[in-house]
């Protein structure tokens, strides 16, 4: 199975080019990790970093969980993954981790983040706050930030693609 990426169009509105570069962007985490095994995609990069494609989709299961969830919802999600004792949990895998299961809860965590994101505006301020000024952000802030979290992790998800079997792309 090959994972199916568009671009959105270049002349979209910006809620369509928003969700359409989001979109684009977390097909492209299933794009490397793609045709692996469960142990290639736990395989980390290299010592000391835990970093790993399955740590990398798990990770944005906690990032999409986090901002559409927690954030613009409010909603009372509690960590999947990580503790207050381990803060990077979803990247500490073990040989009972597996593809099917990290898969399938970033697939249920990015079908909720559009049910939630559905209904705002894109002005439209979230109802949970930063924990850090205490402000609200709005769904475009939260949207162009996704963006770029997943626009990072995917440059990583290169490399650790490129080092497990030579794959390579864009």
């Amino acid at each position: 199975m090959t994972t199916e990426r568009r671009e959105p169009a270049n002349n979209a509105d910006e809620r369509t080019m928003l969700e359409g570069w989001l979109d684009y962007h977390r097909r492209t985490l299933a794009w490397k990790c793609e045709g692996l095994t469960d142990e290639q995609l736990r395989t980390a990069s290299v010592r000391p970093s835990e970093l790993s494609l399955m740590g990398l989709v798990r990770h944005m299961a906690e990032v999409e969980r986090s901002w559409f969830r927690r954030v613009l919802a409010s909603e009372d999600a509690g960590p999947l993954y990580f503790t207050e004792a381990d803060r990077d949990g979803e990247f500490h895998l073990t040989e009972a981790d597996t593809w099917q299961e990290a898969h399938a809860t970033w697939q249920a965590e990015i079908d909720v983040a559009r049910r939630n994101a559905a209904g705002f505006a894109l002005d439209d301020l979230s109802r949970g706050r930063s924990r850090h000024t205490g402000e609200p952000f709005s769904l475009r802030w939260i949207y162009t930030h996704m963006i770029e979290e997943y626009a990072r992790h995917n440059g990583h998800a290169d490399l650790l693609r490129e080092r497990i079997d030579g794959a390579t792309g864009d």
